[in-house]
Order: C-alpha cells, then sequence, then structure tokens
C-alpha cells in the first residue's frame, strides 16, 4: 500500500471510540465595570458556543481522516445531555451508542472569555464510576458494535465510564473478534489495559502509571521502561508521546523513535487526541510500526500549528506524509 492508498483506505474504517464523551462550552464577552457584589469582574456576554471535549475532539479527528466515528459513552438526561446529541447529529456523528442516565450529570466545561484572556474555567461533572446496571447496559452496545468495526478506541478521561470491569470485558470481546484496541490512558485505570493492541501514554502519563523515573534523552533507559509497560500489561505494543522530543514506538517486534518535526507552536491542545486516532486507524489497516508512529507523528505536529482545539486537516497530512516518505 502507498500514501495515497491508506488515505483512500481510511474511508473504509468504522472506528468505535469508548470513554467519556464531554461538552465544552465557550462564552465570549467584555469586561467593562467590576461587580459591586465581590471584586470580581462583570462579563457583558457577546457570545456563546457549544463544542465537543473529550473523547468527542477524537470522533472529530477520526472523521476528519474520512472514516465513521461511532461513540459508547453515558451522558446525564440532562439540558447539556441533549445539547451534546444535538451536536453530536448535527456534526453527522453516529450516536447509537450513546446512554443517557437518570442518575448522572452530563460533564460540561465552561470557558468564560472576556477579550482574549480567560476569566475562569466552570466544571460541572462526576467522576463516580457508572453504575453496574449502566456499565452492562455500555458493555453490552459495545459488544453489539465490535463485529461491525474495525478497530477501537479506549478514550479514558478518569470520569467513570471506563472501569476495570469494562476495560476488561471489552478487550477480551474484542480479542476473540480479532478487532485491535487503542488505548488513550488516564491515571486511574492506567494498569488495567490489559491485553490491548497499543498503547499510547505521554511522558507524564508513563512515568505516573509505572511509578518509575527515567532519562528520557537515554533511547536504552526509555525502551527498558517501556519494555517494562508492555510486559506489565501484556500489551502488542506501545506508542509514547514526547511532545517536543516526538514518539517512540514498541510494536511487531520494532523499536523506533522518530523526532519531532519543527513547527511554529501556536497551540498544543487537543495533539493526543489526534495521535490516537490517526494511530488507531493505521492500526486497523495494519501497517508497519513505523509508519503508523510517523504518520500519527506528523498529525500530531500539525494540529499544534492552530489556535484552539481543531481536529487534522487530511489533505495537509496525506502530502506531509508524501514528502516524509512514511511508507
Amino acid at each position: 500500500m502507498n500514501i495515497d492508498q491508506v488515505f483512500e483506505a481510511f474511508n473504509s474504517l468504522r472506528v468505535l471510540v469508548v470513554g467519556d464523551v464531554m461538552l465544552d462550552s465557550y462564552v465570549w464577552g467584555k469586561v467593562e465595570r467590576i461587580s459591586p457584589e465581590a471584586p470580581v469582574p462583570v462579563v457583558n456576554v457577546s457570545k456563546r458556543e457549544y463544542r465537543l471535549g473529550g473523547a468527542g475532539n477524537v470522533l472529530l479527528n477520526v472523521q476528519a481522516l474520512g472514516a465513521e466515528a461511532i461513540i459508547c459513552s453515558v451522558v446525564g438526561v440532562d439540558a447539556a445531555g441533549d445539547t451534546l446529541c444535538a451536536k453530536l447529529t448535527d456534526l453527522g456523528l453516529n450516536c447509537e451508542g450513546l446512554i443517557r442516565s437518570e442518575s448522572r450529570i452530563t460533564t460540561i466545561k465552561e470557558r468564560i472569555i472576556a477579550g482574549s484572556q480567560q476569566v475562569v474555567r466552570i466544571d460541572t461533572e462526576t467522576d463516580k464510576y457508572i453504575s453496574d446496571e449502566e456499565r452492562e447496559r455500555l458493555v453490552n452496545k459495545v459488544k453489539e458494535l465490535i463485529p461491525t468495526c474495525q478497530v477501537i478506541i479506549f478514550e479514558d478521561y478518569d470520569k467513570g465510564v471506563l472501569s476495570a470491569e469494562a476495560i476488561a470485558e471489552i478487550t477480551s470481546f474484542a480479542n476473540e473478534h480479532g478487532v485491535p484496541t487503542v488505548v488513550d490512558p488516564k491515571k486511574r485505570n492506567f494498569l488495567s489495559y490489559h491485553n490491548t493492541t497499543l498503547f499510547k501514554p505521554n511522558l507524564k502519563e508513563l512515568r505516573e502509571g509505572l511509578k518509575v523515573d527515567f532519562d528520557v534523552d537515554n533511547d536504552g533507559e526509555l525502551q527498558t521502561v517501556v519494555q517494562q509497560l508492555k510486559e506489565t500489561l501484556n500489551a502488542q505494543g506501545a506508542l509514547i508521546t514526547l511532545s517536543e522530543r516526538g514518539v517512540f514506538i514498541d510494536y511487531q517486534e520494532e523499536v523506533h523513535h522518530l523526532p519531532a518535526h519543527i513547527r511554529k507552536i501556536a497551540d498544543v491542545s487537543g495533539a493526543g487526541d489526534t495521535v490516537i486516532s490517526i494511530a488507531a486507524c493505521c492500526v486497523a489497516l495494519g501497517l508497519p510500526s513505523r509508519t503508523v508512529a510517523g504518520i500519527s507523528n506528523l498529525g500530531g505536529g500539525l494540529v499544534c500549528e492552530s489556535v484552539g482545539v481543531v481536529p487534522i486537516n487530511k489533505e495537509l497530512l496525506r502530502k506531509e506524509a508524501l514528502k516524509e516518505k512514511l511508507l
């Protein structure tokens, strides 16, 4: 397969994203006075906008690559949940795996911005695990969808949708059906992701998850820690994002450390979401480990050139991958 064929093949993929989906709210306004009630600015609102957050940004990146993105998550029966569902539908995303819970609130992160300055962020959320009954509904829905999908992304933000039990059940079922699993972990369940295909922590998560410290500039030390990670989790592969140091992959019995591309960095927000989305689509196509790491590394760098959280530009990524001769 050449690069053009790879990017064409992305269009045929169905990608199941399981994890914490959220709503990002932005409120823009002006500050012209201080409140008489307390020494705080009064923001006179001029505009509001809702965007997909958490696993939602992974859905948008998968969709931007041309694949079909399907979310499996649990959100509340509340106004934020209604807005979230409407947003998913408006963006043409598949919501059949979305479960509404009477006992849970939808995560919403609200940013109040005056001029170009963020004044305050208000988080409405719970990080309690979903109930046993909700977990059963979620797992059953995932099992129903797995045979129709080519890869599963676990998008964990420690908000309670994913638990050790859910992860084990889903991974086991996926492995039985030969569907690869790609993981974007957080702290709480870090060591619960056994028997997955590709595990993608960043450097901070790797250090905290294994409770080890090492010299990241020493490839020998890094390789030893990544090998320890793979053995601990019995993972087929690991892809470590290292910010300005690029990416490190140990997968398919190959090890590669690819340097970061020199970029004019505007904003690193959402780069990890882009990396996991690209890596999952590459794994679904059975691409070589260096290509998986190479295209993911390119994509993560490209989105850092844009301000704010934006999905990858597929055509730009394709051109850069051709230029870099990644296949």
